[in-house]
């Protein structure tokens, strides 16, 4: 019998593994919510796609193949809902006073793609959420070094398994992962991870984190319920379950065209939808953008770039539920892997 080969390893630094690209996170005091800022030297080509049934977003349009900007300078996810799109007007600010941006005769105008998840009903008072400030922040603390996952950034107030409502949740989180072929070639993901359904370990079929039984010290499963013919209708209210979103972006040293780094986005959603259970859903906003930095020939192997995209994107999933603490009422994956229940 043969062997089974040996999946490429891991390299540690996740999303910065992919050299012209830094990430920076900012959490705000007061409440659990931030943003998470990837910033790309130079430029770098970019797609985008959408599956989710309420997203919040800012200049998709641009990243269309057809249309004529094909450079992006960074990307911000965000906490806040809605009003976490004002954090990119901080990064647009600090790109602009360090000579980034699309050359335009009035000077240089940065391109910053964003999009939202919501986690106004987590931790306090919803008036706290990210702004221009935060942005700023986080742009200055970029770095190419390891990045932070779990409670940090976007990660700071997202939660997972919101179908039976909040007090049957857990506490979600950012996590990023990498993967490098032998011939070079470096494909890495970051996720923000708020969804309103279960996370789910592809490997084993094991439910990660997600919604919690009515004693809250087990994991329910939401596929013995699709199996059992009941509803999985997520109750919307003032509390605001039902209202969440993951986030991704995946990335390459690759050389793409816009449509290629869209296709890559495209692939990068089978990660996605092999880790969370349901995915795609009319109460979330799941989106994931592509960056491609360029230095690396890819000739024709565009699918084994988006298969390897899903891979990461799963990886980085499960590492953002698996990084994440705990918040009161919403215990984090670890509590159950260690046996405790829930606090």
């Amino acid at each position: 019998m043969k062997r089974r080969p040996e999946p490429s390893p891991p390299l540690s630094w996740g999303l910065t593994a992919i050299p012209g690209l830094r990430v920076g996170h900012d959490r705000l005091d007061g409440r659990p919510t931030g943003c998470t800022v990837v910033l790309a030297e130079g430029g770098v080509v970019a797609g985008v796609d959408v599956r989710g049934g309420a997203p919040g977003s800012r200049e998709l349009a641009l990243l269309d193949p057809v249309q004529t900007v094909d450079r992006v300078h960074g990307v911000v996810l965000a906490g806040g809902s809605a009003f976490g799109l004002e954090s990119v007007t901080g990064v647009v600010r600090w790109l602009e006073e360090h000579g980034e941006g699309f050359v335009t005769p009035a000077g240089r105008v940065p391109i910053v793609p964003a999009s939202i998840l919501f986690d106004l009903t987590v931790g306090g008072d919803p008036g706290i959420r990210p702004g221009a400030e935060s942005g700023y922040r986080a742009a200055a603390a970029a770095r190419s070094q390891a990045v932070a996952e779990g409670d940090v950034g976007a990660g700071a107030g997202a939660t997972v398994g919101k179908l039976l409502g909040m007090d049957r949740a857990m506490k979600g989180g950012l996590g990023t992962a990498a993967r490098e072929l032998d011939n070079g070639l470096r494909v890495a993901a970051l996720f923000a991870v708020n969804a309103v359904g279960d996370v789910i370990d592809p490997d084993t079929g094991r439910v990660v984190a997600g919604t919690r039984t009515a004693e809250g010290d087990a994991l329910l499963d939401l596929r013995c319920w699709l199996r059992q013919g009941r509803r999985l209708v997520p109750p919307v209210g003032e509390r605001g379950e039902g209202l969440n979103t993951t986030l991704g972006i995946v990335a390459t040293n690759a050389d793409l065209s816009k449509a290629q780094a869209t296709k890559m986005a495209q692939m990068a959603h089978d990660g996605l939808a092999r880790t969370v259970l349901p995915a795609h859903t009319p109460w979330d906003g799941d989106t994931i953008f592509s960056l491609a930095t360029g230095e690396q020939e890819l000739g024709d192997d565009l699918l084994t770039l988006g298969a390897l995209a899903a891979e990461v994107a799963a990886e980085a999933i499960l590492r953002g539920v698996q990084a994440a603490g705990s918040l009161p009422g919403l215990p984090g994956a670890t509590d159950f892997a260690a046996g405790r229940s829930n606090p």
